[in-house]
């Protein structure tokens, strides 16, 4: 008798029968992974971000700034050092502060220039004649309180340079008190009047050491400005990639009420990576040029050397974009998320545009040496505020963005050359 051993079908599924919320809310494994994830992230952006600005004055260790000692007048009676001598001394071997500032003594003329360079945050001046005008308070030919100069540099961002003006300013107040316990000592007859301007005989000038302009956002435009290009990277790289795969038929496109689907084009992965990469290219140029024509053109945002900035802006740009697209190529579905926290999530605690790097954790700092954003920002940094100097960071900017985007090119194509020797091509989206 012959039997039937076919499996049984299954029961066909009732015509319009359609899954509830309330239902699926009580399925745990539907929560697990959005759970884990959200909380991850959540728990890192807090320490990343956080970590990087909550305490800058106990961070803050070897902050540069200058000396000056240019008083070149005979010493005090009694004395064998002039003024100018001893506060440099003082300052420069005074271990009670910790090593917050790295003093560098120097010339006038030199620390002028590592103020123009941005390689000093501040510098603080002993000006020729500090003490005779010093000795004049003893006797009956003062005519005015002597003065230390505290110079600023504002191109470092608002945040460095009121640390290094602390700095400078208590370091010029330590001297006067101690230049007063000498004259007061000195000065036993003298009435009241005169010993209490004897206690504190010197006055602090600040003076801006290197100035930037007024629309520049008190140091802070060159920040804004390349997290501008840094976002017009990543942002249109991402875009461009959604972009090409929908219009190649990998994925859907699915705006509101309204769902295309297109007919997949065959092509390996390495070739789709090439489209990509020459979109972005392509259209770079356009978005660099928006961005210079919102933040100069329409903001007026002070900027000199409008054709290299806007050469050095898209190339940045252009470099973050290959990354993008390189890390999208070699990670898929997770791609975005890769290069978010290469270009934005770890880029911007570490960027050294906000704080200074010498005011975060040595994280932060070790972050700093390759991270994408301090090497864009130091270089849009040297175009906007430092003359567009090779040495104010211009140089290694130059030579980061070359070694990102070479980076970027091989890695992309030699994971994209990899799935397709594997053939690990793309599946075709289609509907269950």
């Amino acid at each position: 008798m012959a039997t039937d051993d076919s499996a049984p079908e299954s029961p066909a599924p009732t015509p319009g029968a359609r899954a509830r919320a309330t239902a699926l809310l009580g399925r745990p494994g539907l929560w697990l992974l959005p759970t884990v994830l959200t909380g991850l992230l959540a728990l890192l952006l807090s320490l990343l971000y956080m970590g990087g600005i909550v305490s800058p004055n106990r961070d803050l260790h070897n902050l540069p700034i200058g000396i000056v000692n240019a008083d070149r007048g005979a010493p005090l009676p009694g004395q064998q050092e002039n003024l100018g001598v001893q506060i440099t001394k003082a300052i420069t071997t005074d271990t009670s502060g910790g090593d917050k500032a790295e003093w560098r003594e120097l010339s006038l003329a030199r620390a002028q220039d590592e103020l123009d360079s941005g390689r000093l945050y501040g510098v603080l001046v002993v000006p020729d004649g500090f003490t005779a005008s010093v000795a004049a308070l003893t006797g009956t030919s003062a005519t005015a309180r002597p003065a230390l100069t505290v110079l600023t540099n504002p191109g470092k961002g608002s945040l460095g340079s009121s640390l290094a003006g602390q700095i400078t300013t208590q370091a010029a107040h330590q001297a006067s008190q101690t230049i007063g316990e000498q004259l007061t000592a000195s000065a036993k007859g003298a009435n009241a009047t005169t010993k209490l301007l004897l206690a504190d005989p010197v006055t602090v000038t600040t003076q801006v050491g290197h100035p930037i302009g007024t629309h520049s956002g008190l140091g802070l435009s060159t920040f804004y400005y390349t997290l501008l290009l840094v976002l017009a990277g990543f942002l249109g790289a991402n875009v461009i990639s959604n972009g090409v795969d929908t219009s190649l038929g990998y994925a859907d496109n699915e705006i509101g009420p309204w769902h295309t689907r297109r007919p997949t084009v065959p092509i390996s992965r390495t070739q789709t990576l090439l489209l990509k990469m020459g979109m972005t290219a392509g259209i770079t140029l356009l978005s660099v040029s928006l961005i210079m024509v919102a933040t100069v053109g329409i903001l007026d945002m002070d900027a000199d050397h409008l054709p290299l900035l806007w050469l050095y802006s898209y190339c940045a740009t252009l470099a973050v974009g290959l990354g993008v697209q390189a890390i999208n190529a070699a990670f898929g579905g997770i791609g975005q998320l890769v290069s978010m926290f290469v270009f934005i999530v770890l880029g911007l605690p570490s960027s050294g545009a906000t704080v200074p790097l010498q005011a975060v954790p040595d994280f932060y700092r070790f972050l700093s040496v390759f991270e994408p954003m301090r090497q864009l920002g130091d270089g849009a940094r040297a175009i906007l505020y430092f003359d567009a100097r090779g040495d104010a960071g211009l140089t290694r900017a130059w030579i980061m963005i070359a070694v990102g985007a070479a980076l970027a090119l091989l890695f992309g194509f030699a994971m994209a050359r990899y799935y397709d020797r594997k053939g690990l091509e793309r599946l075709t989206p289609h509907p269950s």
